[in-house]
């Protein structure tokens, strides 16, 4: 059975993260982070296992090596999309590239952070991307643009060609994000702040992978956008 999107974001008492990740004094590390924080985390080794625990059990969050061997981070992200399950995921990788960060977004990730990194850092993301969780309450069930249908609530949708997608939760905000402001340039600065949160959020290329992913879902010429417009050294117009 498909996991419904949560309605509300948890509270840090209650947020229950699982940590996937083969280095077993990193992932143990972080678990016990998280527990000091308040939160409840649960720890894998390994990408199948990690699968079988977030299919079996609900999490609100996790936390994913992208480099383990057998199942990888990211096929382990994709099988959990290709389930429904829409909880936020934050990889962790050994690789930084832009190529690499697109991969991880193309695999239904929400974040990215590359090793060796701060603690501090991952708390307020894992914090932000829990936050944001809630989004689904304040927004429209649904949004309709050329052809596209978009269910914010279930992050389910249907391209013009009637092809269906599941967003993740960050595709889904930026989409919100744009199509509230319709026809206006929105810095990509004012992007990140409304998505990943004011106390700490990535570079703003990031913002470029995942419109780049939203042009792919939802444009019929990807390399003729008419819907997201790329405003050289400022930011986007959405046009519906």
């Amino acid at each position: 059975m498909n996991a419904p999107l949560d309605s509300a974001a948890p509270d840090q008492a209650t947020a229950r993260i699982l940590v996937v990740d083969d280095e077993a004094h990193l992932a143990a590390g972080i678990g016990e982070n998280l527990r000091a924080e308040g939160y409840v985390a649960e720890i894998a080794h390994s990408g199948s296992e990690g699968l079988r625990r977030a299919l079996e059990h609900s999490f609100d969050l996790i936390v994913l090596d992208v480099t383990m061997p057998g199942m990888d981070g990211l096929a382990m992200c994709r099988q959990l999309r290709d389930q429904g399950r829409q909880m936020p995921v934050l990889f962790l990788t050994v690789h930084s590239e832009v190529n690499d960060r697109v991969l991880g977004f193309e695999s239904g990730g929400d974040d990215y952070m590359a090793k060796p990194f701060h603690l501090r850092e991952l708390l307020l993301r894992i914090k932000a991307l829990l936050r944001r969780n809630g989004w689904a309450d304040d927004i429209a069930a649904k949004f309709a643009f050329g052809g596209n249908e978009v269910d914010f609530r279930s992050g389910s949708a249907t391209a013009w060609d009637g092809m269906a997608h599941t967003l993740t939760h960050k595709e889904a905000l930026i989409l919100k994000v744009l199509a509230e402001r319709a026809d206006e340039v929105i810095e990509r600065e004012e992007i990140l702040e409304k998505v990943w949160g004011i106390e700490v959020f990535p570079s703003t290329r990031v913002i470029d992978d995942f419109v780049v992913r939203l042009r792919q879902r939802f444009e019929r010429d990807a390399d003729a956008p008419r819907h997201f417009h790329t405003v050289r050294g400022v930011g986007y117009r959405f046009t519906p």
